[in-house]
């Protein structure tokens, strides 16, 4: 019998699903549904809740970031001028020049494609003072972040903005210069490779010279492209404030080059040079020698960054004198026209006193006494004055007082307590020629200032502020303590003339001017002990003697050789700043020296 075809095949099983009726569904079941599901919308709520309510803030400023772009201020510094306007210091742009080589793509070639190390190094070599071989080589095998070169300026970073390399990075930054090299550096001092000021008034006036720049925060584009929604115009402009100095930058020049040549040719350890107005304490120079540039000061001793003429004390010597004379004469202790007797020696307290040149002068008045820079006879006249009358008017000059300056480490000078200058004789008679105190180059200044105007102690001083723009400020105006009645000072300056008419200043004579000074040649003290063969040469000048306006220093410290005199070693370099004041300051011939001329003529 047989078996028929559907017989022999295996039954088919339906594989559609039994679908059961809502209304069978156990309301168990349902229940758990319905929890499940306003559990997840309870869950979606409260965390809504908590990010409203308790992430809000943190939310917002993550949002902030990746929409805006915040910028950093670059820590630029202000310009500082002298006074005519002359640069001094600035900052310029640099770039420093970064490498990536998994980047490296030329021009017109295709995005994709990675150029080798080699070819973008015969592209840049032209541009750069390197080969391409040293390209190759500080490149090496590293993949991205090479430093190549720092310090570029605009004109070789836009050649390589140009070339249009990728993988190529300029970063740029802010760099000081400056453009007057070392006539500057004793004052003004510079920053190191961080940009951290390490001398002068670049460290002093830090916060003056630093620009108030502020972060900006700029919305950025879905591109990542910075948009200048609601940024004023100007707002990443800083500003244009200058720091304007009292210095005159012909006339630094010049003294620096005299003291530089008259420093070398004594081999002397070191000198200064300064000119002071007498009428506000400005200072028009302040040279000092050795000195260094700034702008590679790494080539230098550090040494040379302090300024020693307000931070070295010395005693004064014989340049001292007309102080002594001008508080005797403001006492009453002697009178303008008096005398006394120089037998070219005495003893004080045990200790003797010579002149210089151990010769009697006999019966002197006081200009001669400054002529022949009589020891002697100035301790004749000092005795005249009580120690501690004495004592008090040297205090009141504030010798042993920081000098009022702007200028950075001026120091305080040195005096003997009041109990030892007057129960030692001996202290005030070496104080009378100058010695036994000590002060600095730059206190001697202001002193000497201090009989040129009339009895007034101006503060010396070489910063005139902030100006804007192109704006230069005007001169100081008067100002100053009066310490000595105009008569006295008037009495000194012409015994200070007759000193350069007939005494040992006389190579400071100028036809048609009427110039007072004093030669100076000290022992040099150090520790209290005076070194021997060790001499500090000075040279101060007051001009005009008939309308006194300047004062002019010099002090060179250890010339060398036996003929190494106030006269013959810093005197030269005063004389040297004298003519070229005359001539930058215009000023006119004295009128009793033009008449004399005239008749002469």
């Amino acid at each position: 019998m047989g078996r028929s075809p559907a017989a022999g095949r295996p039954k088919k099983i339906s594989a559609r699903r039994r679908v059961v009726p809502l209304e069978q569904i156990p309301a168990t079941r349902m229940r758990w549904v319905f929890a499940l599901l306003c559990f997840g919308l309870v869950g979606l709520m409260g965390r809504m809740a908590w990010l409203q309510m308790f992430q809000a803030s943190e939310l917002e400023a993550r949002a902030r970031s990746v929409q805006t772009q915040r910028t950093q201020p670059l820590g630029t510094r202000r310009p500082i001028i002298d006074r005519t306007g002359r640069l001094i210091a600035l900052d310029e742009e640099r770039y420093r020049l970064w490498l990536h080589p998994r980047y490296f793509n030329l021009p017109g070639d295709d995005p994709a494609l990675i150029r080798p190390s080699v070819d973008v190094a015969d592209r840049l070599a032209p541009l750069l003072s390197l080969s391409s071989a040293e390209i190759l080589k500080r490149i090496g095998n590293r993949p991205s972040g090479i430093k190549l070169l720092d310090g570029l300026d605009p004109e070789t970073a836009a050649a390589v903005r140009g070339a249009g390399i990728s993988g190529v990075d300029l970063e740029s930054y802010p760099h000081r210069v400056y453009p007057q090299g070392d006539l500057f550096a004793n004052v003004v001092g510079f920053l190191n490779q961080e940009r951290v000021p390490q001398a002068g008034l670049e460290q002093s006036r830090h916060d003056d010279l630093q620009r108030h720049e502020q972060a900006r925060s700029l919305r950025r584009g879905a591109d990542g492209t910075p948009l200048p929604d609601n940024l004023d115009a100007g707002v990443f402009f800083g500003d244009d404030l200058r720091l304007q100095l009292t210095l005159d930058a012909r006339l630094q020049a010049l003294a620096a080059k005299a003291l530089a040549s008259q420093v070398k040719q004594w081999k002397a350890k070191k000198g200064v040079a300064i000119v002071m107005d007498v009428t506000n304490g400005e200072l028009l120079a302040l040279a000092s020698a050795p000195t260094y540039d700034p702008n590679r000061y790494w080539d230098f001793s550090a040494s040379r960054f302090r300024e020693w003429s307000v931070q070295d004390l010395y005693e004064p010597g014989s340049t001292f004198k007309p102080i002594n004379l001008a508080l005797a004469l403001q006492e009453g202790a002697i009178k303008a026209d008096g005398q006394v007797h120089d037998n070219g020696t005495l003893t004080i307290g045990g200790w003797p006193i010579n002149n210089h040149d151990r010769q009697a002068n006999g019966v002197i008045d006081y200009a001669t006494v400054l002529q022949v820079s009589s020891n002697v006879g100035m301790v004749q006249a000092m005795r005249r004055l009580p120690a501690d009358r004495y004592w008090d008017l040297l205090s009141r000059l504030r010798l042993d007082a920081r000098p009022d300056t702007d200028l950075p480490g001026a120091v305080a000078g040195q005096l003997k307590s009041k109990e030892q200058f007057t129960r030692q004789a001996i202290e005030p008679a070496t104080a009378s020629f100058g010695q036994g105190f000590s002060l600095t180059p730059l206190k001697l200044v202001q002193l000497h200032a201090l009989l040129a105007n009339g009895g007034r102690l101006v503060s010396p001083h070489i910063t005139r502020g902030l100006r804007t723009g192109d704006a230069l400020a005007p001169a100081g105006t008067r100002q100053g303590q009066q310490l000595l009645r105009p008569e006295v000072t008037r009495t000194v300056l012409a015994w200070m003339e007759s000193v350069v008419e007939k005494g040992s200043g006389k190579g400071a004579r100028t036809p048609g001017y009427r110039i007072g000074g004093k030669t100076g040649t000290a022992q040099k003290a150090l520790n209290g002990v005076y070194v021997p063969g060790a001499l500090i040469c000075s040279f101060v000048a007051t001009l005009p003697i008939d309308d006194p306006r300047y004062v002019v220093l010099v002090v060179v410290d250890e010339p060398q050789g036996g003929n190494a005199y106030g006269s013959t070693v810093a005197l030269p370099v005063a004389k040297s700043i004298i003519d070229g004041l005359l001539v930058i300051e215009k000023i006119p011939p004295s009128t009793a020296q033009s008449q004399n001329l005239s008749l002469q003529g």
